[in-house]
C-alpha cells in the first residue's frame, strides 16, 4: 500500500483530502505542520508528500520543508497543493525541487490522476537495467528503468518530472520538442512558464558538474532541443 503524507494546517481540509485518499487505497498520514511532518520524516519517508505552503505561523513553512525533503531524497514525488497560484509562488515551488503544482480548486479526480501518474513512473526506480533501456548520447547516459542520469560518468539527481524532461528531449537529438510535448512525456499539465521553470532548474544542474554545458537549446516561439554538437 502507497503512503501518502499530507502538510496542511486547516484541519478540515486536511481530514477531506486524507478521507477521500484512504478511499482510493492510500495509506495516508497527515500533518499540521512542517515540525511535526519532519520528526515524521525522519524516522520514515512517504512514498509521496502533498504539501500546503503556508502551515501554520510559517507563511512559507511549505517551502522549506520541501527544500528539506528534496535533500534527503532526489526521487521522492513532491506536490504542492495550495491556494496560492500566482506565477511567484509556482516558480519558487518547481525550482525548489516539487513535480507538481495544483491550486487546491483542482477536483478530486484530477488529484488522484496527478498521484496516479507520479507514482507509475516513481515505480520504475529500483528495476533492474537493461541495454535496451539504456539512451547513450555522448556524455550523456540515461537509465530509464533506474530512472538515473549521468554526465560524463557524474550522477546528476533529478527530481521525476526532470527526469522525463530531460529523456524526451535526448531521445531526439536536434528534434525540437514543444512545451505542450514536454508535459505530455513528463505526465505533468501546466503552463509555459511553468516548463520554462523545470529547463532552467535542470540546465543548473547539468551546469553544477560541467560549466561548458550547453546541451538543452530554447527554440524562441517552438520550444526546446537537445543539441549534442553544442
Amino acid at each position: 500500500m502507497k503512503r501518502i503524507a499530507i502538510v496542511e494546517d486547516e484541519v478540515a481540509i486536511r481530514e477531506n483530502y486524507k478521507e477521500v485518499l484512504q478511499q482510493q487505497g492510500y495509506s495516508v498520514q497527515a500533518y499540521a505542520n512542517r515540525p511535526q511532518a519532519m520528526q515524521a520524516f525522519a524516522t520514515r519517508l512517504p512514498d509521496l508528500a502533498i504539501i500546503d505552503i503556508g502551515l501554520e505561523d510559517e507563511i512559507d513553512g511549505g517551502f522549506t520543508l520541501c527544500q528539506s525533503l528534496r535533500a534527503m531524497s532526489s526521487k521522492l514525488p513532491i506536490i504542492f497543493l495550495t491556494a496560492r497560484d500566482s506565477d511567484f509562488d509556482t516558480v519558487c515551488g518547481l525550482r525548489l525541487g516539487a513535480d507538481d503544482y495544483l491550486s487546491k480548486d483542482v477536483s478530486f479526480p484530477h488529484l488522484i490522476a496527478r498521484l496516479a501518474a507520479l507514482f507509475r513512473r516513481s515505480e520504475l526506480q529500483g528495476v533492474e537495467a537493461a541495454d535496451d533501456n539504456l539512451l547513450e548520447r555522448d556524455k550523456l547516459l540515461i537509465d530509464v528503468n533506474r530512472m538515473q542520469v549521468s554526465w560524463n560518468q557524474l550522477s546528476i539527481e533529478l527530481t521525476v518530472t526532470e527526469f522525463w524532461m530531460v529523456h524526451a528531449l535526448a531521445k531526439r537529438p536536434g528534434h525540437v520538442r514543444s512545451r505542450q510535448e514536454l508535459m505530455q512525456e513528463a505526465k505533468i499539465f501546466v503552463d509555459d512558464s511553468t516548463i520554462t521553470s523545470h529547463v532552467k532548474r535542470i540546465r543548473k544542474k547539468f551546469l553544477a558538474l560541467d560549466a561548458n554545458f550547453d546541451c538543452i537549446d530554447t527554440v524562441y516561439g517552438m520550444g526546446y532541443r537537445w543539441d549534442p554538437q553544442s
